[in-house]
């Protein structure tokens, strides 16, 4: 049996070190309860009145108003599919919210039988929905309540960003482009369809798929100054990815794939595929990443230009060290929480909200933590 010498362990360990994930040291933060009594919560949205949108999973919209939810939920939330990945998604306000009052919500629409991803915009009135409109359904409807994807981010030119998953059983349509399975579409406000989508135009494609190849892609973001787009999705078992993302491209499912099928099955050979984009990280096993923010708010200098992604299974925070848009490190946060994470976002006042994924799910804050290091969960 070969055995170490203090040296050579000292190096082993230091080279083990470089390809894993730094837990996180105590940090000056503290951890508090925003409101709690949510049922599997799943996006959260900031108005500019200071006022906080929370969707549950379940159907209900909730406003988080000068630390309270309101127990009244909005009125007037389209019906919703509750069942398997089903239910209420994404919301997010128009770029020019302050002057048009637009929010835009995604969520499964239809039965167990005939099911997909839809996107409605509609106005805010006291605790009312207004002035709805669909601006987009996922085509063609599936017959299982699996694999939404249902993000929403704005491009700096106002076109909405809308993601897509495959429809678990129907995978192989990511790969096709005369559908809107496994994803990314771009369209206008008013769900039109801009002339300048990659596939605009041509015969047999749908004009509003900006990317595709996806699984069920579970975050989108735009990086403020750059207008990079990330986006994550998950795999099967292992093979969650983070991809930077760019028009017309293919982002390889399910050809390729790090990640193996449920029933322990390889789903392909391959890896990697000419014409097919690598990701810029790829988790297995699985962590089941969910919600995911760009930092670059005042409270915490040291973390920003990172992304942060919720992930449920491991139950943490991952802060994404980017140089140039590639990933140089991660670091694992927030683990003493010890539950499913559904959202991380950053919020106007450079704190970071989580959104706990329960029966009695909460709204968190991380703050800076003034005067006491160490974490502190209230």
């Amino acid at each position: 049996m070969t055995r170490f010498r203090p040296l050579q362990f000292a190096v082993f360990f230091f080279a083990l070190t470089l390809f894993l994930p730094s837990a996180c040291p105590a940090e000056d933060y503290k951890i508090e309860t925003v409101a709690g009594g949510l049922i599997h919560p799943w996006a959260i949205a900031f108005l500019p009145g200071g006022d906080m949108l929370v969707t549950e999973r379940e159907g209900r919209l909730r406003v988080i108003r000068d630390g309270k939810s309101d127990p009244v939920p909005v009125a007037n939330v389209p019906q919703v599919l509750v069942t398997g990945d089903g239910g209420l998604f994404d919301i997010v306000p128009d770029p020019h919210y302050e002057t048009n009052g637009y929010l835009y919500l995604s969520y499964a629409h239809g039965t167990v039988e005939a099911n997909a991803t839809r996107v409605i915009r509609a106005r805010l009135k006291g605790n009312e929905l207004f002035d709805m409109e669909i601006i987009f359904t996922a085509v063609p409807y599936k017959d299982v309540p699996n694999h939404y994807g249902a993000r929403l981010a704005f491009l700096p030119d106002d076109t909405l960003l809308i993601t897509t998953g495959d429809g678990f059983i129907y995978r192989e349509k990511a790969q096709l482009l005369d559908n809107t399975l496994g994803k990314t579409v771009r369209i206008h406000r008013d769900g039109s369809i801009p002339e300048d989508n990659p596939f605009a135009g041509k015969d047999g494609i749908r004009p509003e798929i900006w990317t595709y190849g996806h699984r069920n892609p579970q975050a989108i973001l735009v990086v403020p100054d750059s207008g990079r787009v990330y986006l994550h999705e998950h795999g099967a078992r292992g093979g969650d990815e983070l991809n930077l993302i760019e028009p017309g491209k293919n982002y390889g499912w399910p050809v390729i794939t790090h990640g193996i099928d449920y029933t322990f099955a390889h789903i392909t050979p391959y890896r990697e595929y000419p014409g097919m984009e690598q990701p810029l990280v790829y988790w297995s096993p699985s962590i089941a990443p969910a919600g995911m923010t760009w930092y670059d708010g005042d409270q915490f200098p040291e973390w920003r230009g990172s992304l942060f992604v919720a992930a449920l299974v491991e139950q943490s925070v991952r802060r994404i060290v980017l140089n140039n848009g590639q990933v140089v490190d991660q670091e694992i946060l927030f683990t003493e929480i010890g539950e499913r994470l559904r959202e991380v976002s950053t919020g106007p006042d450079g704190s970071l909200y989580i959104l706990t994924d329960s029966m009695e799910g909460r709204v968190l804050r991380i703050s800076k933590q003034r005067q006491q290091p160490g974490a502190q969960l209230q």
